[in-house]
């Protein structure tokens, strides 16, 4: 009669050892991957040309910008002290693994001015006339609904905002269709109401060599 509770008592302490050693591994985890985030960070800035790029947007402390396909931050991190107290900056990405991460990068860094959204295919979820500017960097080639998200970016710009992509040009002969070309970024700007007032056919060379672009357009 008192095998029962003894089995009872064991297996709470198996289960509790259990429970100790799956949260000790999800924060190892966790940490380790903030740690790879960082590296990665620090090897962009080598390549990436981040400044010419923020100089692009041409914003100011108190501007309210979209990083659209922000990924875990690389740019929503840079433009949060730009910005200031007074400022905002919107990330918005489709994967919730990458923004819960940007959570934590940004609660590290003590930024306060950062909103994070689980955006969609089809659709940002970003207010009609609430941002200044609009950053896509290495996101325009994954997306598979162009002319629609460019309508929702192009509604969600005040008057005189500005959008700005840079992405890869694709190899010469290649077919990939998971590229897009400059000029035709710059036509589906066109398509959706944008004027370009920019192109940098050659911004950077990428460490697999591949060549990106730069497009600055704006609304009316």
């Amino acid at each position: 009669m008192t095998a029962r509770p003894q089995y009872r008592r064991t297996g709470g302490i198996v289960f509790g050892a259990l429970a100790i050693l799956a949260t000790f591994y999800v924060v190892y985890s966790v940490v380790d991957t903030l740690q790879q985030l960082d590296a990665v960070e620090r090897d962009r800035d080598r390549w990436q040309r981040p400044d010419e790029i923020l100089r692009a947007l041409d914003v100011r402390a108190g501007n309210s910008v979209v990083d659209l396909g922000s990924g875990a931050g690389y740019f929503s991190l840079k433009l949060a002290p730009l910005l200031g107290e007074s400022g905002h900056v919107t990330a918005v990405d489709l994967r919730k693994l990458s923004l819960f991460f940007l959570k934590l990068r940004t609660f590290r860094r003590g930024y306060h001015n950062l909103q994070l959204v689980t955006g969609e295919p089809h659709d940002p979820h970003l207010p009609p006339a609430s941002a200044d500017a609009v950053l896509i960097c290495n996101t325009y080639h994954e997306m598979s609904q162009r002319q629609v998200l460019l309508q929702h970016v192009f509604r969600s710009l005040r008057s005189g905002g500005r959008v700005v992509i840079a992405d890869r040009e694709p190899a010469e002969g290649s077919s990939n269709s998971h590229e897009v070309a400059l000029e035709q970024a710059a036509t589906d700007l066109e398509g959706a109401g944008f004027q370009v007032t920019q192109k940098v056919a050659s911004l950077l060379t990428g460490p697999d060599r591949e060549v990106w672009w730069l497009l600055v357009a704006t609304t009316p």
